[in-house]
């Protein structure tokens, strides 16, 4: 293999030629069941029909012209989703590290405007928010940070899922201005907090003037049954980020606010060259036509409860397998021991899966899957942990 492009990855062995739906066939002709969907990008699969109409009609139309100009699809999509989510305005970009530097701007440059010099924003351990130097300093984990000192400055981090860590923050004299938290920590270990936690953000967040910000990017556009996550909390944030299954594949990003958060950039403060172009918009739009025409939002969360009752009937009595979670399709079965292995295990027997966090097998299959997919993956998961668990010693 060619040895051109940087060490940045751990690639396994394999390279895809095509897709079909939920299924990948590399160039030896190996056909393989994809349970992670580009880590959560794919939800509508491979190769969609919708995906690929606006692809090749906007591609054959216009695909740029720069934010210079009005661009009547991103104008279109900043509609659909302003309408989806209750938030008032949109700034497009091309990925959702990028979303999430737009993100901490608003908080900054809202915080100066009330007077504050050294505006810190709230963000949780084991949170992941990107590469870049301000959302990798975001990010809870110091594996990824370690090496790229010095860090960016204006951080105060609690743990994930508990409150009375955040409440303490108001006590202790730092010049917090916003909330940053995942509803579901997905690169952390599908990790899914107390029913409330979001409801007790948001009301802290009222009555201390921050911003609720959600980075919603694994979690948004129907991953967990609701189009975004907070919604089964019946709130709003004041910031939303989205990226990955908004554009199933097509890179885009998004940073959505309200109220006085929508307020905040104007011309200069901040832009993007290619965010927000013609094609990124089309398919973007596309993806939503898709999700609402097809009520795959509500398959989601049929099919996070046949894998949840699946795993459960399979894992109940094995001791190795210390919990299952869901939220919709975002899936974490927790062993007791290391099992990065098992990615290269299941890539044998065709299926493609994560392990993040070392011991957390992390499913996020496209909600355009059918039951007995569903069931394929859920068998070929039980029978290789089984297996894994049977040949191995906790560590």
């Amino acid at each position: 293999m060619s040895d051109t492009l940087m060490a940045t990855y751990r690639r396994l062995p394999v390279t895809f030629e095509r897709g079909e739906g939920a299924w990948l066939w590399d160039t030896a002709g190996k056909r393989y069941l994809d349970a992670i969907a580009g880590i959560a990008v794919c939800g509508l699969g491979h190769a969609h029909p919708a995906v690929k109409a606006a692809i090749c009609e906007q591609a054959g139309t216009l695909i740029h012209t720069s934010n210079l100009y009005g661009i009547q699809q991103q104008q279109i999509l900043g509609d659909n989703l302003t309408r989806l989510s209750g938030l008032d305005r949109v700034f497009f970009a091309n990925s959702g590290a990028e979303a999430n530097e737009a993100a901490i701007k608003i908080a900054r440059l809202y915080g100066h405007r009330k007077g504050i010099d050294n505006p810190a924003i709230l963000v949780m351990e084991n949170s992941f928010h990107g590469r870049t130097l301000a959302t990798l300093s975001a990010t809870g984990n110091r594996k990824v940070q370690a090496g790229f000192e010095p860090l960016v400055q204006g951080f105060v981090r609690v743990p994930f899922g508990d409150f009375d860590a955040i409440k303490e923050v108001t006590q202790s004299g730092a010049s917090v201005v916003a909330v940053l938290v995942e509803p579901v920590q997905g690169e952390g270990g599908v990790n899914i907090p107390p029913a409330d936690y979001l409801n007790n953000i948001r009301t802290l967040c009222d009555e201390q003037g921050w911003l609720m910000m959600l980075d919603e990017i694994q979690t948004g556009m129907g991953r967990t049954g609701r189009m975004f996550a907070h919604q089964h909390n019946g709130i709003q944030p004041d910031v939303m980020t989205l990226a990955k299954g908004l554009g199933n594949g097509v890179p885009i990003g998004a940073c959505l606010a309200r109220g006085m958060a929508a307020e905040v950039l104007g011309p200069g403060s901040h832009g993007s060259t290619f965010g927000g172009n013609p094609l990124a918009c089309r398919v973007g739009n596309s993806v939503i036509e898709t999700l609402e025409s097809d009520n795959l939002v509500a398959r989601a969360a049929t099919l996070s409860e046949r894998f949840l009752a699946g795993f459960e009937a399979v894992f109940q009595p094995n001791k190795g397998v210390t919990d299952i979670r869901a939220s919709g399709l975002l899936i974490g079965i927790e062993l007791d021991r290391p099992c990065t292995e098992l990615v290269s295990q299941a890539l044998n027997e065709g299926l493609l899966i994560n392990v993040t966090a070392d011991k957390i097998i992390r499913l996020l299959p496209p909600l355009i899957l059918t039951d007995q997919e569903a069931d394929q993956i859920i068998e070929t998961v039980s029978t290789l942990v089984d297996n894994f668990l049977s040949a191995s010693q906790p560590k």
